[in-house]
């Protein structure tokens, strides 16, 4: 009979062993939390790798060295729009329109023509250059100026040329003058031909 009680507590002293094992685990993942300070170390390596960036800035002067300092002000985005000098002038309002649709705000555009005058200019510039200059000096509207007196107006985010005719020298004055006034998107709408050969001797 005494021997029966015995071999349950042989039992339980054998479950006891076994219990005791978990909490010596436990002690296991406390010092695992020193690797915490490790995670510092990789910061570290992040910031030689924006020294390297820096390093890549200077490569990219030689081939293109205007649009170095040009990139604290903004070095804007050119798109090219294909279009005839007839067309053109279509081309720069629907370009406008799709800005305009998108949120951009109509005081942040300027149109420049290298031809014929746009409509609006032609209208406000019949009430005389003052108000005309005026309404540029505001900045609420779209601005729409001829290539010959374009260097008068100041930069805005966006800057739309329509190469629609005139000399030739129109164009090779207005387009590097419209990419310096362009803070964020140069758009040019006409004969791709005469826009790169512009645009790349011009820049």
């Amino acid at each position: 009979m005494p021997l029966i009680p015995e071999e349950p507590q042989i039992h339980e002293s054998a479950q006891g062993p076994r219990t005791a094992p978990t909490p010596r685990p436990v002690p296991g993942p406390r010092p695992a939390a020193p690797s915490r300070p490790g995670r510092p170390g990789p910061p570290r390596p992040t910031a030689p790798v924006q020294r390297t960036s820096r390093d890549a800035v200077p490569v990219k002067p030689s081939p293109s060295g205007p649009a170095t300092p040009a990139t604290p002000a903004a070095t804007p985005q050119i798109q090219l729009i294909p279009a005839s000098p007839e067309g053109a002038l279509d081309a720069a309002e629907e370009a406008l329109d799709l800005l305009l649709d998108s949120g951009r705000a109509p005081g942040d555009v300027l149109v420049i023509t290298t031809g014929a005058q746009h409509p609006w200019a032609e209208h406000e510039l019949s009430f005389g250059e003052a108000s005309y200059w005026a309404q540029h000096d505001t900045g609420d509207d779209v601005f729409y100026t001829d290539a010959a007196v374009a260097s008068r107006a100041a930069s805005r985010p966006v800057v739309v040329v329509a190469v629609n005719g005139g000399p030739a020298s129109a164009a090779a004055t207005a387009l590097p003058l419209a990419h310096a006034r362009a803070g964020a998107l140069l758009i040019v709408c006409g004969d791709p031909q005469q826009i790169n050969s512009v645009l790349g001797a011009g820049l």
